[in-house]
């Protein structure tokens, strides 16, 4: 059909691409190629050039798609998927269709800025055990890792202005003890929080603060907490804390074998924590034997000067009260 084909297109293209496209801009429109911007939010955007090869509309579109915020593989996958859209239309007007088939592609797609992360999480973090679900409309991945008896099933939703938003985090189900699953959840919106907010205070040499993704962070930080823990041993005693069994596993805050998570991390039986708090020696604070760093509990927070005056009377009421027994023999 020739130039007078391509001329006609181009009309149209001027004419309805803006009105009819929505978040898209006009860049450039001649009978070699069309430049497109388009656009659904800051990081789910990229520039669209349709080069008309020869013997257009018989022969389909050539595809071009830059971007500075998704990524360079999924662009390719989705230049493949344009150009076969193309195909489809051969003999007919190709620029608005295929225009309108990459739009809705942004507008359906909120995983255009994550897929890397998707990667990640699916080719690193996920075993054969495991089971991973994603809803591509409404961004939503669901996840359930599995390690020895243990299963956590977890919900990431990926906002529209992702990653400006950070990603909302859902327990949907697990059979860890509460007060873990909780620390679990708690410390993973925390971090995702931290990629999106500054610090209160900056230091004077950093840069400004950007918006940092936080998918791959937080479902790392999760799945490596869900498989270490079901394995971690009490530091004090070294036998596994968590039973085989996860009905097993006591929820009496007062019991000896009552799990206790300390700052650092580490697991102690509540029994096996007391008793190394409180002995000796004291000066600097107790040390956690799994990583050399101080404990932290709320339970257990004294001063060291106290923590040894305390023991030190408890010894001494145990001296005199074997002093009484020797006495009366």
């Amino acid at each position: 059909m020739g130039s007078g084909f391509i001329e006609l297109e181009l009309e149209e293209v001027k004419k309805k691409c803006q009105s009819e496209i929505e978040g898209s801009t006009l860049i450039a429109c001649h009978p070699v190629s069309v430049r497109v911007k388009l656009v659904k939010t800051k990081h789910r955007q990229f520039d669209v050039c349709l080069q008309f090869s020869s013997n257009y509309p018989e022969n389909y579109l050539i595809v071009e798609l830059k971007s500075k915020t998704i990524p360079e593989k999924l662009l390719h996958r989705l230049t493949k998927v344009a150009e076969e859209e193309s195909k489809k239309l051969k003999g007919k007007k190709q620029v608005l269709p295929v225009l309108k088939f990459l739009n809705q592609l942004l507008i359906d797609n909120p995983f255009t800025v994550c897929s890397d992360e998707l990667s990640f999480i699916k080719n690193d973090l996920i075993t054969a055990k495991d089971e991973i679900k994603t809803k591509q409309k409404s961004g939503v991945i669901s996840m359930t890792i599995n390690q020895d008896n243990y299963y956590f099933q977890l919900k990431f939703t990926v906002p529209d202005d992702y990653p400006i938003t950070q990603i909302s985090i859902e327990e949907k189900g697990n059979n860890f003890p509460r007060h873990f699953s909780t620390v679990f959840i708690s410390q993973a919106v925390e971090k995702a929080r931290q990629c999106v907010t500054p610090p209160l205070k900056k230091k004077p040499k950093d840069p400004p603060f950007e918006p940092k993704p936080s998918l791959q962070k937080v479902a790392k930080f999760l799945v490596e907490c869900i498989r270490k823990y079901p394995k971690e041993p009490c530091q004090v005693c070294k036998e596994n804390a968590f039973p085989p069994d996860p009905k097993s596993a006591v929820c009496d805050g007062s019991s000896e074998r009552f799990l206790e998570r300390v700052y650092c991390g580490h697991v102690y039986h509540r029994g096996c924590l007391d008793k190394y708090m409180k002995t000796p020696p004291f000066t600097g604070g107790k040390i956690c034997p799994g990583c050399n760093n101080r404990i932290y509990h709320g339970e257990w927070n004294i001063a060291p000067k106290l923590a040894e005056d305390r023991w030190a009377h408890h010894e001494a009421k145990k001296r005199e009260l074997a002093e009484v027994v020797d006495f009366l023999e």
